[in-house]
């Protein structure tokens, strides 16, 4: 199954791109990634594509430490309700406890964990991929938001050791400008040493009331059942279905797959592409068309219509009705329920 990542992992890219000389456009493009994408955080895009967008840009801008570069701009905010949750979280062991957990629903493709002894702490990223691919770039990114998460609930003076398993690059300005002096590379692990007693830390601005509304929430996404093709296409074609350029070749890509292959892994579940797309336009149209403030051409573009004139039709088709006639009737429904 492909892992996908929240869009958020695009952010300062195109800014970063532009100052070592890439078309950022062009980038994204070539590696598979629909360029709205940009636009909003929450779209989920293809972990292995993100991957290939590091390494291309890299190693076109002949810059070897452009994940760190990225990193350099990150802050809490870029993990949505996971930054929330770790900023209200009452100790700073507390807070890595949950980013390691949650951070699934941020990044399928990454793992996190802590390991402890005698006073020491190793907290280990690990991106996990089917096959042997160059990671170097978004290693280096994923360490470096990891530390700059870290250092904002302890402070500026904190000075862990960070660790690198690939070779020194040949330039380490951005490293020191980033981490301080203690880098070490070659080593065994990807990830950041520090004294146990930095993580028992209490966090001044912790709020354990949102902490706690935060948590249910981000524990009701993963106790969600296995997801499946299906699953994520209908999640995709919910957040671009308004775009009016919700493609099955545009959610085939995002997912790393063709065409071909999207349309036989939806067989498998029983499902068609165009199944979905019917499925979650219904739901839009359902959900907001009793409001009468809505105009019915902003339904239109909702829904992905590129006319007022085509929305119509369709639903005339599917509910035997128009949009105006079933507004009006259920308006008046609702009116008879609220005399009775």
């Amino acid at each position: 199954m492909t892992n996908l990542i929240r869009s958020a992992c695009l952010t300062s890219y195109p800014e970063i791109a532009r100052s070592v000389g890439l078309d950022p456009m062009r980038m994204i493009r070539d590696a598979g990634i629909d360029r709205r994408c940009l636009d909003s955080p929450d779209v989920k895009v293809s972990a292995a594509a993100l991957r290939r967008l590091l390494e291309n840009s890299a190693r076109e801008a002949k810059v070897e430490d452009f994940g760190l570069r990225l990193a350099e701009t990150r802050t809490l905010s870029v993990l949505g309700p996971i930054g929330l949750l770790v900023r209200e979280e009452a100790t700073v062991r507390d807070a890595v406890t949950s980013l390691m957990r949650y951070i699934p629903l941020h990044n399928e493709s990454l793992h996190l964990r802590l390991e402890e002894q005698d006073g020491t702490a190793v907290m280990i990223t690990e991106i996990r991929v089917p096959k042997p691919v160059p990671l170097r770039q978004g290693t280096e990114l994923t360490v470096g938001v990891f530390y700059r998460v870290v250092r904002s609930l302890i402070g500026p003076h904190w000075k862990p050791l960070v660790c690198f398993s690939h070779a020194a690059p040949r330039r380490r300005e951005t490293y020191r400008r980033l981490f301080g002096d203690k880098i070490e590379f070659g080593h065994e692990f990807n990830g950041i040493v520090c004294a146990t007693r930095d993580l028992d830390r209490a966090i001044p601005t912790a709020d354990p009331a949102l902490a706690r509304y935060v948590r249910q929430h981000l524990d009701s996404l993963l106790a969600r059942p296995n997801v499946g093709t299906s699953d994520k296409v209908r999640e995709l074609v919910s957040l671009q279905l308004g775009t009016g350029c919700c493609t099955v070749e545009l959610v085939a890509g995002q997912l790393n797959l063709n065409r071909r292959m999207l349309h036989r892994r939806l067989a498998e579940e029983d499902q068609t592409f165009s199944g979905i797309v019917e499925a979650v336009r219904t739901e839009v149209v359902s959900r907001a068309l009793p409001n009468p403030e809505r105009k019915l051409s902003t339904l239109a573009d909702m829904a992905g219509f590129s006319s007022l004139s085509a929305f119509s039709r369709w639903f005339r088709d599917r509910f035997d009705t128009t949009p105006t006639a079933w507004r009006r009737d259920t308006q008046a429904h609702q009116s008879s329920r609220r005399e009775t």
